[in-house]
């Protein structure tokens, strides 16, 4: 009987094995850990609330939050004023020379301006908020022939066979038309000649940032990103300038008129020199590959970037450049030990304006936008205005 008692009873009693695994009792979080709370929609729509509800949502909504958070950090760097000390008043070259206590290198790569995000680039470069670009030979390219022809919206999965025949070239949902880049021929090559004549005749040295400067000019159009820093004097860096187009033409017109020499190397000894005189320096780096690297690389030259924001959809695992995490570089001395860095695992396209909506408001309209993030303008320039 006293058997059949305790069968019945433990019937109804779990096994202590399971509820000892399953009922692990918490040990406290610290108190200050933040909760995870999504935007209440029953309050209408505030749009500068809801984007700074995404640090609290998880996931990579947290990533935006914590890329927001660094760009901040970058902006109360910049906002402090140069003395004449930390002004380097003796530097003659105007790239090099510091313009703020907090240099910022913007990269992108060529989809980036294919994209409608050229316009929020543009808007950086047109305020004065970056210090130095760099992108590849597309990032040059794409942004002038929308001066000269559109780009339009397609499909992800159009037959590349039948556009082939048709003569529309893909990127990604993207199409541009072939005749596109027969009129950046069109337009480029008789400054492809005045380049020649001018290193022959005046010993013109043409680094890829003085040839991006003469073809910003050139074009002349002020929805272009080239024009803008040529106007104000914002050197784009593009270490593999034949890699595209561009290059294609340059190959097209050494047979008509040879001779163009492009130093490479007085860019880099520029682009080095700007990280290692900057007081502090912020990393925003959209996309991967040798923009990454080569503004990675720069930075290493002062011991590593004091703040930076990846942001990239790929996947460290292959061991890519562009997959890379910001740790990876701090082991490199690309990014300081102290920094903060952040990835933000992301298509650019829906991530770069949302922080600059972000960001906008917060900072009166001073802001600084990019592809994937936003920056603004400091705290002493809204004093300033006041």
């Amino acid at each position: 009987m006293a058997t059949d008692t305790y069968t019945e009873k433990s019937k109804n009693i779990a096994p202590n094995i399971a509820v000892s695994a399953v009922l692990v009792p918490s040990q406290d979080l610290p108190l200050d850990t933040p909760t995870v709370c999504g935007y209440d929609w029953e309050n209408g729509i505030d749009y500068n609330k809801l984007l700074d509800s995404y640090s609290r949502s998880g996931f990579q909504a947290t990533s935006f939050g914590a890329a927001v958070s660094e760009i901040n950090k970058m902006l109360k760097s910049r906002s402090v004023p140069l003395t004449e000390q930390s002004s380097d008043p003796y530097e003659e070259d105007s790239y090099i020379k510091k313009k703020t206590n907090c240099t910022i290198f913007l990269g992108y790569t060529s989809n980036m301006i294919s994209s409608g995000l050229r316009d929020t680039i543009r808007f950086l470069v047109k305020n004065k908020l970056v210090d130095c670009i760099v992108t590849t030979a597309g990032g040059v390219e794409e942004d002038l022939i929308k001066c000269l022809a559109p780009t339009y919206i397609g499909d992800f999965n159009l037959n590349g066979k039948i556009l082939r025949t048709r003569g529309i070239n893909r990127i990604g949902n993207l199409l541009v038309p072939n005749d596109n880049y027969c009129k950046f021929e069109e337009w480029v090559t008789p400054i492809l000649t005045e380049m020649v004549n001018d290193q022959t005749t005046d010993g013109v040295v043409w680094t890829p940032s003085r040839i991006i400067s003469r073809l910003g000019e050139k074009i002349n159009d002020e929805n272009s990103v080239c024009y803008w820093a040529w106007k104000n004097n914002i050197p784009i860096f593009s270490p593999a300038l034949t890699d595209g187009s561009l290059g294609d033409m340059m190959y097209f017109h050494s047979y008509k008129q040879p001779g163009l020499v492009i130093d490479i190397l007085g860019d880099l000894r520029r682009l080095n020199t700007m990280a290692v005189k900057a007081n502090n320096t912020g990393m925003i780096i959209l996309g991967g590959g040798v923009v990454k690297h080569h503004i990675c690389n720069a930075n290493l030259m002062r011991n590593g970037a004091d703040f930076s924001v990846f942001v990239n959809t790929a996947s460290e695992f292959d061991g890519s450049d562009a997959g890379a995490r910001p740790d990876e570089a701090v082991s490199w001395g690309k990014i300081r030990t102290n920094a903060t860095p952040v990835k933000l695992y992301a298509d650019v396209t829906l991530s770069g304006r949302e922080i600059e909506a972000s960001q906008a408001k917060r900072l009166e309209r001073l802001s600084i936008a990019c592809s994937a993030l936003s920056l603004a303008y400091s705290a002493q320039a809204e004093c300033d205005n006041e």
